[in-house]
């Protein structure tokens, strides 16, 4: 690796460990309300279409919880889909079954057991560390969305990226490479910013 690759990954870890306290340190009430107010703001904005395969997450740690937002896009007829760990670098997605069991599947989320058929989502809420107002994500250091991403896009697939955070993730700068793909839009619990238009 150069220096310089060596430099942006430097400046990436100081970034990610300074938004992910300031995450850690919400009260974990102003969490879950402000999840509801996200799943509430998208509900106004987003149009799905009718039986339209979205990739969610099950939340760690402190991330914004999608989990209300899901259970009303299923309402509406929405599929669902959960990331799995296939192993270090890889991550696919499985259907999310009203009925089915969720097991661990990898870095202490959950997700659907291997016999959940694989899916390849049209739209894709995506956790994240921290965005900027380009719409850069800053991920968690282990590149696996990147490479789900680059998958796609090798078999022609362009999901709609939404990320969601909280608003104390902005930052002012991602540092970003040419490879790494912008968010679409971001949720938040203030809204819904689009990056731009698809």
């Amino acid at each position: 690796m150069t220096q310089a690759g060596e430099n942006r990954n430097d400046d990436k870890q100081a970034l990610r460990r300074e938004v992910l306290a300031r995450r850690d340190a919400l009260d974990p009430r102003y969490r879950y309300e402000a999840s509801l107010r996200a799943a509430g703001q998208a509900e106004t904005v987003i149009t799905l279409p009718r039986g339209a395969m979205v990739a969610g997450y099950w939340p760690i740690r402190s991330e914004i919880d999608p989990r209300p937002l899901l259970s009303n896009w299923r309402t509406q007829g929405a599929r669902l889909c959960l990331p799995v760990v296939i192993d270090r670098e890889t991550i696919a997605f499985r259907e999310f079954l009203p009925d089915a069991d969720l097991v661990p599947t990898g870095f202490g989320t959950m997700g659907p057991d291997e016999d959940a058929p694989l899916a390849e989502p049209a739209i894709m809420l995506m956790p994240l560390a921290g965005f900027d107002e380009r719409g850069h994500r800053l991920g968690y250091g282990a590149g696996h969305y990147d490479r789900a991403l680059a998958r796609f896009s090798a078999q022609g697939l362009q999901p709609l990226l939404i990320g969601m955070a909280f608003d104390c993730q902005e930052v002012a700068y991602v540092p970003n490479e040419p490879h790494d793909i912008a968010l679409h839009r971001i949720l938040t619990e203030s809204g819904l910013r689009i990056f731009h238009q698809d």
